[in-house]
Parts: structure tokens; sequence; C-alpha cells
């Protein structure tokens, strides 16, 4: 799995949820397939996309997620990765993993990395390795200020503390 695509999941758990509602919509904003039974197809129809209904087992619908070499819907091909999500993922985090998925800019790597599948290598990256390395240290940074952010707002008291005095003890007499 591209590390670009957990990443969006990863980093939805720590950034503020987005107004966006429905999980789907980023995969049907990116031209993919939609199908009303709820499953979708990427535009060159390699990754497949099954949000499976609820059953005696489980109380709220899964997803399943995988990427095959062929399209072939007689023969599929072998499966280059594949991720669940289990009734208990929120749909803000399903929907944050789905809009890493359906994001069409390439994967940052550097020229010679062999960490993509080999079908998956369109043309050769112009990047060298510190810039892949520069650009992911900078969505870190960003990450984090946005967290911090998140942090600062929740732990703000709403009113000011009322100022404490000391209780003295009792005088003896």
């Amino acid at each position: 799995m591209p590390a670009e695509v957990l990443a969006g999941l990863t980093d939805a758990l720590i950034t503020p949820p987005s107004s966006q509602p429905d999980p789907w919509q980023p995969v049907t904003s990116a031209g993919w397939q939609y199908e009303d039974a709820g499953r979708a197809f990427s535009p060159d129809s390699l990754c497949r996309i099954e949000h499976r209904p609820m059953s005696e087992f489980h109380e709220r619908p899964s997803w399943h997620i995988e990427v095959r070499t062929s399209s072939d819907e007689s023969f599929p091909g072998p499966r280059i990765w594949h991720a669940f999500l289990d009734e208990h993922v929120p749909d803000r985090l399903a929907g944050a993993f789905l809009g890493a998925l359906a994001d069409q800019s390439p994967l940052q790597r550097g020229m010679f990395d062999r960490t993509a599948h080999y079908s998956a290598v369109k043309e050769p990256s112009p990047l060298r390795p510190q810039q892949v390395v520069d650009a992911h240290t900078a969505r870190v940074k960003t990450i984090r200020a946005q967290a911090r952010a998140v942090r600062r707002q929740q732990t703000a008291p709403a009113t000011p503390p009322a100022p404490t005095t000391a209780v003295q003890p009792a005088a003896r007499r």
C-alpha cells in the first residue's frame, strides 16, 4: 500500500474532523465508477472498493479495498495490496482513506526508488531523494501544527478560572 494512502488515514486521526459527511465523495469526485450496491472502481478498474452491508456478525457496514494487477473480470490477476476497515472505523476516517486513495497527484518517490509495484510506475520521477524527504517533513510539520492548534482549542478554558484563596486554619483560642 502506498505510504501516502496510509498517511491519509493516520493524518485524519489527529486533525479536526472535516465537514465531509459522505465517505464516497472523494472517489466519485475523482471520476471513479460508483455502483448503488456500495462498490466503486478506479478509472483503470485496478482498484475496487466495497462497502459491505451489515450482517448477523457485524452491527455496522465495513469497507474492503483491493488493488490487482489486471482489471479483467474473468481473471482479475494477483492482488497487489488490500485493506479492510472494520465496522468500528468512523466514516470520517474511511473518507480520509478513500480521499488519499483517489488523490491523482503523483506519489513522491526518488528517481531510482523501487518501493512501488512495477505496474504503478508510469514515468520516472524527477525528484531527488532530498526533495522527497523535504516534502514529507513539510507534511509532518503541517499536521503537527494542526494537531497543536486543535489541542489548544480543546484545553483553553472558556472563562478564566476564579482566583483561589488559600484557606487559613482556624485560630486557636
